[in-house]
């Protein structure tokens, strides 16, 4: 995998790494002003939607709403949800270029989701699903207010890993406050991107909780490398 370089007179990101984890942080990597043109503009352009899903026989609407933007053919199956690509914006398309530059990695999808308010949430789970390159790093950009990002590790990987548990990954009984494996927040701002790099989606998850004193929306654009006919 190509490693994430910043571009010539930019920082290079945080990075943060435990066991099966690898991140890489830049916080306000775009500047407030970009930031919230791109947070008006994405949130009146793009053809938001409330997706539902089918628990025990009754559907729940998603507490967010989403967009999949993707390259033609590249379409993505998640929460029993199949997600047909609306074409690429141009705000998303420049941030595609960007990214790419400074990731090393071409993207061919990205997920929009929005959150309206500290009630629409996000479960935990990993991006590990058969479409997704799980040697392609996934790109998260934030925009609006701050909101809260979970980690935690796996009990176990939910298919079969190549690799045995990386060194001082903890077994299935060993989720201790002193294992380098402890589940950790991160707040992530307007303008913050996040870099999740192999392996993290193997043996760790994530997640958005919900914070009722929020009351500001907050878009996340996380743009991934879809294996077309998966």
């Amino acid at each position: 995998m190509a490693e994430a370089v910043a571009p010539a007179g930019a920082a290079p990101g945080r990075r943060i790494e435990r066991p099966g984890l690898r991140l890489r942080h830049w916080s306000a990597w775009l500047t407030p002003e970009r930031a919230e043109t791109l947070e008006r503009q994405l949130a009146a352009e793009v053809p938001w939607k409330q997706e539902a899903i089918t628990l025990y026989g009754r559907r729940h609407p998603l507490p967010r709403l989403t967009c999949w933007m993707a390259d033609p053919g590249c379409g993505y199956r998640y929460s029993g949800l199949e997600n047909v690509p609306e074409p690429w914006s141009s705000a998303a398309a420049q941030l595609r270029q960007e990214l790419e530059a400074l990731c090393g990695w071409r993207f061919n999808s990205l997920l929009l989701n929005r959150y309206r308010h500290g009630r629409d949430a996000m479960g935990w789970h990993a991006d590990d699903e058969p479409e997704l390159d799980p040697a392609a790093p996934i790109a998260s950009l934030s925009l609006g207010t701050s909101r809260d990002f979970r980690l935690r590790p796996r009990t176990s990987p939910r298919r079969p890993p190549a690799l045995p548990p990386p060194e001082g990954y903890p077994t299935a009984s060993d989720h201790t406050a002193a294992s380098p494996c402890t589940p950790f927040n991160l707040a992530l701002a307007h303008g913050d991107l996040l870099l999740m790099e192999p392996p993290s989606q193997l043996w760790w998850q994530h997640a958005v909780p919900r914070q009722l004193r929020v009351q500001r929306q907050r878009l996340n654009l996380t743009f991934r490398m879809v294996r077309p006919g998966r």
